[in-house]
């Protein structure tokens, strides 16, 4: 029994999903079903019931569950411990955000903190703001600017940095100012696949009495920005993704004041909180 098999068993019983989680913890379904085979040899006991339909945790699985939960909080907490024993904050921080973040938000947060600590060395990696959670939960970023919501996970501490408006954006060529100007019936819309995004949008055009028509559905808001940007319809994106996007000159910006913002933050695991360099940089917030 190791701790990766435990992160991995943990995971699985709060989804009771066998391809979510290999997703999530970026493991084949096959090395996932290898992992709590070799936990049920350990125990003697099946850890869940498997059918055709549905997954369900065992008593067995429930018990290991609470052994689970306890052991990987002790770890961080061990992992905290030796890291402050030494004099001054060093290591490594890994760091995930959208490309816009990097610009937008990043900077302000980083500069004092690299004067404060020196000795620590920031990894940052930026792609799709969907997966910022899924990268901290699956242990491939310590932290990660995201957006808060009400299906943020309970496993994640969230610190709010910032308030975002959403905008509706069009081409420029279509010369559209105010909302009333739209005509569903002969837009297309570039929708957001995944990420709080989708939700807020959707929710947003129901309330609206709205059916687009939609023209595509991408990952990233810059994505719709580009797209939008070349004519191929309209989309709902934050607002400082298009103030930061080199094609903010072919794009026009319409206020929509009744949609839910976006709510940035900073993100850690919750047991992870009180680790030197995590610690530290929450405390620039």
């Amino acid at each position: 029994m190791d701790i990766r098999s435990l992160q991995l068993f943990q995971h699985l019983a709060s989804t009771l999903h066998f391809g979510r989680t290999a997703e999530a913890l970026y493991v084949s379904p096959s090395t996932l079903s290898r992992a709590i085979q070799r936990l049920e040899e350990e125990c003697g006991a099946d850890l869940f019931v498997r059918d055709n339909r549905k997954v369900k945790l065992t008593a067995a699985g429930s018990r290991l569950l609470e052994f689970s939960q306890q052991t990987l909080s002790q770890w961080q907490q061990v992992k905290a411990e030796i890291h402050s024993h030494s004099r001054e904050v060093s290591g490594e921080l890994s760091l995930f955000c959208s490309v816009t973040a990097s610009y937008s938000h990043l900077p302000a947060l980083l500069e004092r903190f690299r004067h404060l600590y020196p000795q620590v060395e920031i990894k940052l990696t930026t792609g799709d703001p969907a997966l910022a959670t899924e990268r901290v939960l699956a242990g491939k970023a310590d932290m990660s600017i995201t957006v808060g919501g009400p299906d943020f996970p309970d496993e994640l501490a969230f610190r709010h940095l910032d308030t975002l408006p959403l905008v509706m954006i069009c081409p420029a060529a279509l010369r559209l100012t105010q909302l009333e100007q739209v005509d569903w019936r002969a837009v297309s819309m570039v929708l957001p696949e995944s990420g709080p995004s989708r939700r807020i949008v959707h929710h947003w055009l129901a309330e609206q009495g709205v059916r687009p028509r939609v023209y595509a559905s991408v990952s990233g808001h810059e994505a719709i920005v580009s797209m939008v940007a070349l004519g191929c319809g309209i989309g709902i994106v934050p607002r400082p993704v298009v103030e930061q996007s080199v094609v903010s000159g072919k794009i026009s910006i319409i206020p929509l004041p009744d949609i839910e913002s976006f709510r940035l933050g900073l993100c850690c695991l919750r047991d992870r909180e009180n680790e030197p360099v995590i610690k530290a940089l929450l405390q620039q917030i």
